[in-house]
């Protein structure tokens, strides 16, 4: 008769399953917490600030628009002598991507003088269309996009 053998499972055995499934755990939380913080760069924080950044040229480039147009107007040959004011109301965003900003008209851009949209931490600068320089004192002001907004110009 032939002797047979056993086997038995070594002590170990159970031991090192559970330290195979703990090492295993521990790599994958850690690569979910890298995810973790990737996912909000790229898909929270960096949309945003590009939405951002073309939604103040915008806000700029009007009411840099609305200041030439205004100006244009008391330019005119009819205008010259009779205008004593002018009024105009506009309305902007009340917020860009959840987040408040200022607009400040003013300064000496390249262009003699321009509109800065700022908030947080984009800023943009847009010039007056060369006619900031060319008004009698210089335009400015600043404002907010919260209500309606007003550009006034008195010939006095």
């Amino acid at each position: 008769m032939m002797k047979q053998f056993h086997c038995k499972p070594s002590q170990d055995s159970g031991v090192s399953g559970l330290i195979e499934y703990v090492i295993i755990s521990g790599i994958l939380m850690m690569l979910l917490v890298v995810t973790l913080f990737v996912v909000n760069t790229a898909f929270i924080v960096t949309p945003s600030d590009q939405l951002k950044y073309y939604a103040y040229t915008d806000i700029a480039n009007g009411v840099s628009t609305r200041i030439v147009d205004l100006y244009e107007v008391t330019d005119s040959p009819y205008a010259q002598g009779h205008t004593e004011m002018i009024n105009s109301s506009f309305d902007i965003p009340d917020d860009v991507a959840g987040q408040n900003y200022d607009v400040d008209i003013g300064g000496t851009g390249f262009a003699g003088q321009d509109v800065v949209v700022s908030g947080g931490n984009t800023s943009i600068s847009v010039g007056l269309g060369g006619v900031g320089s060319s008004l009698y004192g210089g335009a400015s002001g600043n404002t907010t996009g919260a209500g309606m907004n007003e550009i006034s110009y008195s010939s006095s």
